[in-house]
């Protein structure tokens, strides 16, 4: 062991690592005001930015989860580094030398993150020299150039080649000073029958680089296609210390400036068409690596857009038009629950990749396909509804019993009825037999989002519920029209539940109501309306209270008057005379209760 780091070294770091600079590596962040700046925090899911970094102070807090501390901390946490490799991860950032205390006056030397990056650095300056190199990389730089790209673009993204020999990177990196554990630990070699050797040979390869721009890993591309001892055709690092293909978006490091920028991240699936996509004016384009776009994924994207409310941003995935692109954009679908920006398919009718695209037709046409996206939604329904003949009434019945349940799926549930109308015109059938088929079928929790139910807080009638349930969370000294609510007050079934749980356990305090309360989206709905904002431009007063409450109940008395009045036409007056005047009698005392909460809601009496 070489020692610890000097104190006065870790100040230095701590005091000179910008800690908006470090967390906007990661996380866009905007002006909160008094000298605040704000974003979705990276370590949790939520809809609307919580997390504050206070520049000044060098601190940042999540007021969601609670996770805080300094630029220290935050990397710590965030790339689950022990306290010295972030130390001295964040002075390689600023150029600074760190000393040790102890018996050595160096770095560490055993296996940290800092040399793993140095290695990875180093293995990929070797490969991009040996692309540049007369003879056997000829086969590299004409695979490249065959699909368009010439020595700038791939001096842009870094593209090198790994020579045909057994153990050449290794002996390099040997020579400057690597040791084997290094290496190995970085995936840049393995074990041999004869000793360590090289994990790539005669192999295209691209550097892949963490959203801070250091290089974690490599992919690579066969290019002796009847060599069957080389392995695949695509071969990646291996997980490492550094290298997560989980958490790793190909391209992110050059993109998340212009993502941030325009609200936008187009998914595309190799590292070629990242490249075409750039290279065509598509800035925004990213690629996953060797694994299927995931949850991970999703929340470093959504992250870079400030996936929130109050902005919708975009997600466009690439697709092929074949069976395998159809499928994987069936399970975007369900990804899409998952973000609060629109998401979109953009796929070439003749089944080009933007890579395949730009060498046939050019830049323009890259361009002209990303502009001329649909909405995941529609793609996917067509592609289901193509399964079928629709020109027979089986097929009608089939195509629409497959696709009720993604209307079903769909988050926004304004946007249902759109979609019923549009399958009606798709398939030829008539809006009510759509509507009764979803009727039939009924909307479910979004696929792939866990069971929590979503609520339309565009909608005035829950949003007034919901006012009414922060209230008497809040505020409940002054929630006592409470208990004159309605019984068919909420209409939404998570609120039924939490004014049920409520009703149960009257006297309870919001921890001891938590502690009581089994079912989990109950729980995770007390404390969201615990902490959220009750929504008046104006002081909550105890006449603004009534007022609120007065309005729901005179919402809730009107659906009763309804079903009232239902219930009176068909009723014979003569026949049933008894039922008919009890229920009359209701209708008349409901309609003046209805008046009085009116009057109540409106101000006009104290």
């Amino acid at each position: 062991m070489s020692g610890r780091i000097r104190d006065e070294d870790v100040i230095y770091v701590r005091d000179h690592s910008a800690i908006d600079e470090v967390v906007g590596d990661y996380v866009q962040l905007k002006s909160a005001g008094g000298g605040q700046k704000r974003g979705l925090c990276p370590f949790h899911d939520e809809k609307s930015p919580s997390f504050h970094v206070t520049p000044s102070k060098g601190y940042f807090h999540c007021f969601g989860c609670q996770q805080g501390g300094d630029v220290i901390a935050f990397i710590m946490k965030l790339e689950h580094l022990t306290f010295t490799e972030t130390v001295e991860r964040l002075a390689e950032r600023i150029g600074y030398t760190l000393r040790y205390d102890g018996t050595g006056n160096g770095p560490s030397t055993g296996v940290n993150r800092s040399r793993l990056v140095v290695a990875n650095a180093a293995a990929a300056i070797f490969y991009r020299a040996a692309l540049l190199l007369p003879g056997p990389a000829q086969v590299g730089r004409d695979f490249l150039a065959k699909r368009g790209f010439d020595k700038a673009a791939a001096d842009t993204f870094g593209v090198g080649y790994a020579p045909d020999e057994w153990d050449a990177l290794y002996k390099t990196l040997r020579a400057q000073g690597f040791t084997d554990l290094e290496l190995s630990t970085a995936g840049l070699s393995k074990e041999g029958t004869k000793g360590p050797i090289d994990r790539f040979r005669n192999r295209l390869v691209w550097p892949i680089k963490d959203i801070t721009g250091d290089v974690v890993g490599f992919g690579a591309r066969k290019l002796a296609a009847d060599d069957v001892d080389q392995g695949p055709k695509y071969l990646n690092t291996a997980e490492t210390p550094l290298y997560k293909k989980s958490q790793i978006l190909y391209g992110l490091d050059l993109a998340k400036k212009e993502i941030a920028k325009k609200r936008q991240v187009v998914i595309v699936e190799g590292y070629t068409d990242v490249m075409a996509a750039h290279l065509a004016g598509i800035t925004t384009a990213v690629a996953t690596c060797g694994t299927a776009f995931g949850d991970d994924h999703i929340r470093i994207i959504r992250r870079l857009l400030m996936d929130d409310d109050s902005f919708r941003g975009e997600v466009i995935f690439t697709f092929d038009g074949d069976a395998a692109g159809q499928k994987a954009a069936l399970r975007a679908f369900d990804d899409d629950q998952k973000f609060v920006a629109q998401t979109f398919v953009a796929v070439e009718p003749n089944g080009m990749d933007p890579c395949e695209l730009r060498q046939s037709k050019g830049d323009e046409a890259v361009r002209d396909l990303i502009a001329r996206r649909v909405p995941l939604f529609e793609f996917a329904m067509k592609s289901v509804i193509s399964q079928y003949d629709i020109a027979t009434a089986e097929g009608r019945v089939s195509a629409l019993n497959q696709v009720v349940p993604l209307i079903g799926k769909i988050r926004d549930a304004s946007l249902r009825p759109e979609y019923m109308r549009l399958v009606a015109g798709w398939l030829g059938l008539e809006t009510d037999t759509v509507a009764s088929a979803i009727r039939r079928v009924g909307t479910s929790a979004p696929a792939g989002a866990g069971s929590k139910p979503t609520v339309n807080l565009s909608d005035p009638v829950l949003a007034l519920e919901r006012e009414v349930l922060k209230i008497r969370l809040q505020m409940p000294a002054m929630a006592g029209a409470w208990q004159e609510l309605e019984p068919n007050a909420f209409t939404w079934a998570p609120y039924l539940a939490l004014r049920q749980q409520i009703d149960q356990l009257p006297d309870m305090d919001i921890p001891n109501l938590l502690e009581r309360t089994e079912i989990a989206e109950v729980r995770a709905l007390i404390t969201e309306l615990t902490v959220e904002p009750i929504r008046t431009d104006r002081e909550v007063s105890e006449r603004y209270i009534t007022s609120i409450f007065a309005r729901l109940r005179e919402v809730a008395l009107t659906r009763a008057i309804a079903e009232i009045k239902s219930n009176l036409q068909r009723l014979n007056p003569v026949e049933n005379e008894a039922e008919y005047n009890a229920t009359f009698a209701e209708l008349v005392a409901k309609e003046a209760i209805r008046r009085s909460q009116k009057e109540l809601a409106l101000g006009e009496i104290t």
